[in-house]
């Protein structure tokens, strides 16, 4: 299998279960891999065999800064499964992973993410 990276996606947001992260919002970075054959691509240097990574990053960037949710665990799915759908017949699989940098909670930690896998990934 063969992969696209779209790494340290940033986007603002007001996704959060607390009072602060919905009104003030907060920074939210994204990780992405998609899982695609690029075998044609690779010989035909043709875009319409793979997937096009700045119509990804769109998708990314409308969802997390769009319409508040109060877990990222139901944004990242969200962002996972519209990407599946956008491409159900190049993107075998996809991983997710959607951080929050600053989450508005007392202690000490680098940063809190949330992860998913769907379809064919390994």
């Amino acid at each position: 299998m063969d992969y696209i990276h779209l790494k340290d996606m940033q986007f603002y947001g007001y996704h959060g279960v607390l009072a602060a992260e919905t009104t003030l919002g907060q920074r939210f970075r994204a990780n992405v891999s998609l899982a695609v054959d690029m075998t044609k691509a690779g010989e035909t240097d043709d875009l319409v065999y793979t997937v096009n990574y700045a119509e990804v990053y769109a998708i990314c960037r409308d969802i997390a800064e769009g319409e508040p949710f109060k877990l990222i665990e139901a944004l990242v799915s969200k962002i996972a499964n519209t990407i599946l759908q956008a491409y159900p017949d190049k993107v075998k699989g996809v991983r997710v992973e959607l951080i929050k940098p600053d989450p508005p909670i007392q202690g000490y930690y680098k940063e809190v993410s949330v992860e998913v896998t769907r379809g064919e990934y390994r």
